[in-house]
């Protein structure tokens, strides 16, 4: 049986409302369903509530000002609740088994129960980056939404680069947890680094020991060397890549960044460029890098026996590992390939 799926990244930004960006992402997947007749499709990260590059939130060392902190308060009504709890609630709260509000139905604010009926809709697997609000601190987070089974998977991102540790929590190591699905009767194992912690090397080798065979990147990063570490992954994990970044200028901007801040970008100059790619699991390009284009798609058709083919002669994981002599343990996370 052929082991080829066609598999998508989609450049969208955030826009003014997080309802309008659950709305333009939910036309967006009809959109490459109806068109292209996707089966995967990966947002970039933070997409729904936003990622607030140029805010400040007015802080300095030693200092916080009451506007920086107006700030926080629009970013974090802007994020989304998705009925989990602050420590990660694991399987219980994918499985819908937490204790249901007395008022009212769903656990959150209903944006899982909506992505949920997308990916049931379209039949596109969707994963997608998004802020997430959990008791009073944000977590920047992937899910991924089954057309069959809805949400099947979290993950919070485990350490926020520089100025992120301000307004973003750390995630639970063990959401690092890889998941299994079948999609046209192809067996796939994926799992989600978001954005620089594809620079930490043991982040990388614990998605690697569980055989992934489709490694989502979702990003804030648009340097140009940003495609050569999502060559390295792939050729690294023997794995396909898929990395999706925001492309938008300083028009995009929600309105609570304030004037002082827009005004240190020029009026046409991209403040996010995209820079999206799909790579080959021996390094390959097979899409993008695309740049400088709002909500641009970006779709390839992947064999996963190639992820196969090149574990003859590099597998990190196993005949490569030398797992005799280095060990890796991730604290509270089972490390053997998910069944």
């Amino acid at each position: 049986m052929p082991q080829t799926l066609r598999v998508a990244v989609s450049q969208s930004h955030t826009l003014s409302t997080t309802s309008a960006t659950l709305s333009a992402l939910e036309q967006t997947v009809k959109s490459a369903k109806l068109q292209n007749d996707i089966d995967l499709i990966l947002f970039p990260e933070a997409y729904l509530g936003g990622y607030p590059r140029a805010a400040s939130f007015g802080a300095t060392v030693g200092s916080r000002s009451p506007q920086g902190r107006e700030q926080f308060l629009h970013y974090f009504k802007d994020a989304v609740d998705l009925g989990d709890t602050p420590q990660g609630a694991g399987r219980l709260w994918i499985e819908k088994r937490l204790e249901m509000p007395s008022s009212g139905d769903v656990r959150g604010d209903g944006t899982r129960e909506v992505l949920e009926r997308i990916a049931k809709e379209t039949g596109v697997f969707v994963v997608t980056g998004l802020m997430e609000r959990s008791g009073g601190t944000l977590y920047c987070a992937v899910v991924y939404v089954c057309p069959r089974l809805g949400i099947v998977g979290k993950r919070r991102k485990v350490m926020p680069t520089a100025s992120e540790r301000l307004i973003w929590g750390q995630g639970q190591p063990s959401s690092l947890r890889a998941i299994t699905t079948t999609i046209k009767g192809v067996q796939i194992t994926l799992a989600a680094a978001i954005c620089w912690e594809n620079y930490m090397p043991l982040l990388r080798q614990s998605l690697y020991s569980q055989n992934v065979n489709l490694y989502l990147a979702p990003t804030a990063d648009g340097r140009d060397t940003w495609l050569s570490l999502m060559q390295t992954v792939a050729n690294e994990g023997r794995c396909i890549v898929l990395s999706a970044n925001q492309c938008y200028t300083k028009d995009d901007l929600p309105e609570w960044i304030t004037q002082q801040e827009k005004d240190a970008f020029d009026v046409d100059e991209p403040i996010s460029r995209g820079g999206s790619c799909i790579i080959a699991p021996m390094g390959k390009v097979l899409a993008g890098p695309l740049w400088d284009e709002k909500g641009g798609l970006l779709f390839a058709d992947v064999d996963f026996d190639d992820c196969i083919r090149g574990r003859l002669d590099l597998d990190v994981a196993g005949s490569y590992s030398r797992n005799d002599a280095f060990k890796l343990t991730v604290e509270g996370l089972d490390l053997s390939p998910p069944v």
